[in-house]
């Protein structure tokens, strides 16, 4: 398996990751006092998905299947699982805690995929994706930082 096929697997999975769990927190936020927290977070769990077919239609370019689940242990590793239990509470502080653990788990997912050999196409997409996931995360800490 290639590089290029590797790196997708593995972004493919935590921006699905990202995708749920900033859907679940913008359902838990828009009934706060924050509502406008739950527009944001809304707007960036779309902006995962539109990662997510970017990556999945690039491998199909290139006859890999990508957007195959990986494995359970896997995913108990993911940055988002932290997500799960701060959305049954009612705090929108460790909503937006456990939003920031999850994005500091993509950042480096991302990191992770620009040290491997990619092609230069790819590498583009992810270096491109990664500054707008740093970004989304900066976002999301100043939303912290604000309430």
């Amino acid at each position: 398996m290639s590089d290029d096929a590797k790196a997708a697997k593995e972004l493919v999975e935590t921006l699905k990751d990202g995708e749920r769990g900033f859907a679940d927190a913008a359902e838990k936020l828009r009934d706060s006092d924050h509502p406008e927290w739950a527009t944001t977070l809304q707007r960036l769990s779309e902006q995962r998905a539109g990662f997510h077919r970017e990556i999945v239609a690039m491998g199909h370019e290139y006859g890999d299947d990508v957007d195959e689940s990986g494995s359970a242990a896997a995913a108990l590793h993911r940055g988002w699982i932290a997500l799960k239990d701060a959305v049954t509470g009612d705090s929108p502080d460790s909503v937006l805690g456990a939003a920031v653990t999850g994005e500091d788990h993509a950042v480096k997912e991302y990191e992770k995929a620009l040290e491997q050999d990619l092609s230069a196409g790819f590498r583009e997409v992810v270096s491109r994706q990664h500054a707008d996931v740093v970004a989304a995360r900066d976002e999301v800490k100043a939303l912290q930082t604000a309430g």
